[in-house]
């Protein structure tokens, strides 16, 4: 599950990499969007025929924090209905509600401490904004155990996505077999997130919550699975392609494949002694290879007791990112990459990011053991894992 950014404003100008200035649009200031900071009058102006879209995106921080007053009827046959009618939505994919009850846990499994009232207490505060910590050998195993069963419980879910299949569904099978597993499903209530695993169709980059829309034949979905259990998370996600239709879509393939290998290029260069930001670099340089981009929103995290804690991980290139790996950390690598723009817009659900033209977006993450020689990787396939690489096409459309 992707940690929130570090707080250094980047300017909005499309392919532009300076930090962001004073100037902001007077436009957005109208509708109440504060943080829409441009290098430079000149980048504005430059930017001004793309930009201007976000206006029509209703996407104001009034948006993001209240949902649209109008709601859908139920459908007289099914009881579904679309809970934010008036949302203009930049792709095709829909919400299809009611969402099912929040599934319970059983109090025999300790639970996180954000559990009860969605709050985290750990892993924000001032004194430890800058702490990274180096896990002795008895964490490294706690961190191994649950990383582990991490793994089985998203091989579970993988092996039931098939077109017809909901993603509510999906939820439900993630969260019995994380109760199986004594772990709690660690995204359920964190900062109130209503369901048990992320999955995110299509265009959503990251956080679509399991609602009751089937998945499709062509559709990719992304499972983000992450447990605590004994005191430890572990977290990883994977892209899963969805019917025969999405494995001989050649735009669908590179955008699927090239996550997979953006990942895989990063961990690469993971040992003691690399810079954080270097993982951003190797990330993008890749991506563009392959006719895609890097989302930058979103960012990779440590992990350990707590959820999200520091170091963060930018996934694109020439970033800030401050510190170095040294033995002993774990932390996830999880880039999302998208077909076309790597500009973002939330559902007013406060949780849903897709691309802001619709476009298919994948994403892979692990969490990592930084070593004495190089890295482990704690969420490791192993040979029965469902998924798994295809060939890439050899040509595909922009």
């Amino acid at each position: 599950m992707a940690e929130e950014p570090p707080t250094k404003r980047k300017c909005l100008g499309a392919d532009c990499e300076n930090d962001a200035g004073t100037l902001q649009c007077p436009k957005c200031l109208s509708l109440g969007v504060k943080d829409s900071f441009f290098c430079s009058q000149d980048c504005f102006k430059k930017n001004w025929n793309t930009h201007k879209l976000m206006h029509k995106q209703e996407n104001s921080i009034l948006n993001r924090l209240f949902p649209p007053k109008a709601v859908s009827k139920p459908d007289p046959e099914t009881g579904f209905f679309d809970p934010f009618p008036t949302f203009s939505y930049t792709g095709s994919l829909r919400p299809v509600y009611p969402l099912s009850p929040k599934r319970e846990v059983p109090k025999s499994i300790p639970p996180p401490d954000y559990a009860k009232d969605g709050i985290p207490k750990t892993g924000r505060s001032m004194t430890r904004a800058n702490k990274i910590e180096q896990l002795d050998a008895k964490a490294q195993e706690g961190m191994r155990k649950v990383c582990r069963l991490a793994r089985e419980v998203l091989d579970i879910a993988a092996a039931a996505v098939r077109p017809g299949i909901t993603t509510d569904e999906i939820d439900k099978i993630v969260h019995e077999a994380c109760i199986a597993r004594n772990s709690y499903p660690s995204p359920l209530n964190y900062n109130h997130f209503p369901k048990s695993v992320c999955t995110s169709v299509n265009e959503v980059i990251c956080h679509g919550i399991p609602d009751n829309r089937v998945l499709l034949d062509g559709d990719i979905v992304n499972l983000d699975v992450t447990l605590y259990h004994e005191g430890y998370h572990g977290d990883l996600n994977e892209t899963y392609y969805v019917g025969d239709k999405a494995r001989q879509d050649a735009d669908t393939v590179r955008v699927t494949e090239t996550a997979r290998e953006c990942l895989a290029e990063a961990i690469k260069l993971v040992k003691p002694g690399t810079l954080f930001r270097e993982f951003g670099n190797v990330i993008e340089k890749h991506a563009k290879a392959r006719g895609c981009s890097v989302i930058r929103t979103y960012v990779g995290h440590g992990i350990n007791s707590v959820f999200h804690c520091p170091p963060n991980i930018p996934h694109y290139a020439k970033n800030k990112a401050v510190g170095e790996c040294k033995p002993g950390m774990t932390f996830t690598i999880e880039p999302m990459i998208a077909l076309g723009k790597y500009r973002d817009v939330t559902w007013p659900d406060n949780w849903t990011s897709t691309t802001i033209d619709g476009k298919k977006t994948a994403q892979f993450e692990h969490t990592l053991l930084v070593t004495e020689t190089g890295v482990e990787i704690l969420t490791a396939r192993t040979a029965d894992s469902p998924g798994g690489p295809i060939p890439m096409p050899t040509t595909a459309g922009a």
